[in-house]
């Protein structure tokens, strides 16, 4: 009786509307009564769709649009570990907090990512209104990982990171990139990329190096902007195929002095002049040109510069109407999303402020108001929207929004505003009416041998050489080879014989990396960040076993460079010098060899000496003394 009665009213409907208006094949009854509404049908306008929805919505289902949680594991409310989703405590978010936007941090393999996200657009679709869930990550196709800010695994194609993107400088390749991503996303039900990183990179020792386009505002602008359209698929918008984009940090995040990152309370100052402000503004032109469909602030409070001729007001960029409201809106013009970068309204304690070994920074302590630390959560969110924030990352409880709302400290017609954009983009990615994808095409599509074939090639020609001595390259395969930090089965591969002494060795290939300091144990960023240093010294284990081989043989030495190194203590032994930006053994091996080339070119300088470091302003891109190696260095093997 039940199907009848549902047949009953769509046909009263059909013949009450009349031919012309027969509902769509395959239309998805949202709110279950029976009828095809104007937000259900596909044939009309994605703003009668919108208004539609947002007539029948409450204030509390608003205000839980405005919140982008995160998808939580069994133990883990922040989604870490696990192979599944917490389906209670998925629910929970979803029926009584109102939340329709989640973070995945999700590591399982492409199927079963697939299917976990399905069970959560099942969840969804048995809400009141059926409003899908928008599902997000940060980057997953990258060597580096930092717990909080990215992630590896699950084997989704293996690419360079942004800085290896910079030493090629190729906005075709990016492209590329962008869509290869944008496709293994899709594929396992993922919609929204929490990157590109558009920060332009200054201070040589910041924690977050790694994840920029490097030093040039032009460079990172142009290739910030072919990211967005490679994930969005054009310059117009995200498509309904497409990923969209959350450009971050805006603006001047870069720029930490010491390289302490906005993370912890001790890195949550940024300093600037308008003169360099301007730059790190500029990094950003390129993704906003793209119209990249959202954009996230920085956490940091920005010192210094001026923004309408008015001093910036001293919060943190997620608080800051100058920046969001004037400088993004108004004088960039941007109409997108602005969703706040995690945990802006959480209060920061004791051991957020100064942990130590006896009570060290836990998941439960973090927060990042900075500017705001004193004012109450009600008073913080109701900061936040008047400053231009849309959703607030991190966040599963909407009743301070709503509090805010009854103290009259922010508008309906505000929360209208913030909501309006949140569904148009659901729309506009095709989410309502149909945001299932296939489980089993998922492990054909993600990781496949044709992208990971193409992001092998980036990973060989992002590399760089700054030295040959004696053409020490190419190295010719069948010579007996003594490694240090690099797998023997891969050079194996690669037609070298491995020797376990240098002195029985004709080569030598050592892989090392930027050196740096643990020097915040007891925050929770501050722990797994690299930070200090940049310097090799003497009695580091890799410099040992530089000095080790070069005393025998020709060495060639490949440096992972997540921040800018200083080479001096190790430069004189090396035959042969590569700089690498997320590269396997084989693919360094292939460049050893002759078999790829070394295209790259460097992203940022090399500053000579951790004085030379200190000396410059955390501003500005390469300043301070002659570099060991500046911008653009780069010795192409064969011409160029």
């Amino acid at each position: 009786m039940v199907g009848f009665g549902k047949l009953l009213v769509a046909t009263v409907a059909f013949f009450t509307l009349g031919a012309a208006a027969a509902p769509p094949s395959g239309w998805r009854d949202l709110n279950h009564n029976g009828r095809l509404d104007p937000y259900e049908d596909k044939r009309v306008s994605v703003d009668r769709r919108v208004e539609d929805l947002l007539a029948r919505m409450t204030l509390a289902e608003k205000a839980g649009l405005m919140l982008h949680g995160t998808l939580p594991t069994p133990g883990s409310p922040i989604g870490f570990g696990g192979v599944v989703y917490d389906q209670a405590a998925t629910t929970r978010l979803m029926r009584d907090r109102r939340i329709s936007s989640f973070i995945t941090r999700l590591v399982v393999p492409p199927a079963q990512l697939a299917a976990q996200n399905n069970a959560i657009q099942k969840l969804a679709e048995a809400g009141r209104l059926g409003i899908p869930a928008t599902i997000s990550t940060d980057p997953r196709h990258h060597f580096q990982a930092t717990l909080g800010a990215s992630t590896t695994g699950g084997d989704f194609s293996l690419w360079p990171d942004m800085l290896g993107f910079a030493a090629l400088n190729d906005p075709v390749v990016m492209r590329r990139f962008g869509d290869i991503a944008r496709a293994e996303y899709r594929a396992v039900g993922i919609h929204m990329a929490l990157s590109p990183q558009a920060d332009l990179a200054t201070e040589p020792r910041w924690a977050r190096f790694s994840a920029t386009f490097g030093s040039d505002p032009d460079t990172v602008s142009r290739l910030a902007g072919a990211y967005v359209e490679g994930f969005q698929q054009g310059t117009k918008g995200v498509t309904a195929q497409g990923v969209a984009t959350v450009v971050k940090h805006w603006v001047g995040y870069g720029a930490q002095p010491g390289g302490f990152d906005g993370h912890n309370f001790y890195g949550r100052h940024a300093a600037l002049t308008d003169a360099s402000f301007a730059h790190h503004v500029r990094a950003f032109d390129g993704a906003l040109a793209a119209r990249s469909a959202g954009v996230m602030p920085t956490y940091v409070i920005v010192q210094g510069p001026k923004v309408a001729g008015q001093p910036i007001e001293p919060v943190g960029g997620g608080f800051n109407k100058q920046l969001l409201s004037g400088l993004l809106r108004g004088d960039k013009g941007f109409t997108g999303l602005i969703v706040s970068d995690w945990s802006i309204t959480r209060d920061c304690p004791k051991d957020c402020v100064a942990p130590d070994a006896a009570n060290p920074q836990s998941p439960a302590s973090i927060g990042m108001p900075w500017g705001m630390e004193q004012a109450d959560t009600t008073t913080r969110f109701a900061k936040g929207i008047e400053a231009g924030i849309d959703q607030f990352g991190g966040t599963d409880d909407a009743a301070p929004i709503l509090d805010a709302v009854a103290k009259g400290l922010v508008s309906v017609q505000r929360i209208d505003e913030s909501a309006r954009r949140i569904l148009r983009l659901k729309f506009e990615q095709g989410l309502f009416d149909n945001p299932y994808v296939d489980e089993q095409a998922a492990a054909q599509i993600v990781g496949n041998v044709q992208a990971q074939r193409q992001a092998d090639v980036v990973q060989r020609a992002s590399q760089v050489l700054l030295r040959n001595d004696r053409a020490t390259l190419p190295v010719a395969p069948g010579q007996r080879i003594w490694l240090h930090g690099v797998d023997p089965a891969a050079a194996s591969a690669a037609g070298f014989v491995v020797v376990d002494d240098p002195a029985k060795a004709q080569v030598a290939l050592v892989r090392t990396a930027t050196p740096f300091e643990t020097l915040h144990p007891h925050h929770f960023f501050g722990s797994r960040q690299h930070e200090g240093r940049l310097d090799f010294r003497a009695d580091d284990k890799d410099v040992q076993a530089i000095a080790r081989a070069s005393a025998h043989v020709p060495t060639i030495i490949a440096v992972e460079m997540d921040r800018p190194a200083i080479l001096t203590a190790i430069e004189s032994m090396a035959s042969a010098l590569i700089v690498t930006f997320g590269a396997s053994d084989a693919a360094v091996l292939d460049v050893v060899a002759g078999h790829a080339k070394a295209q790259g070119r460097l992203p940022f300088s090399l500053p000579r000496s951790m004085a030379d470091v200190e000396a410059q302003r955390p501003d500005l891109s390469d300043d301070g003394p002659t570099p060991a190696y500046p911008r653009g260095a780069g010795i192409m093997l064969g011409g160029g």
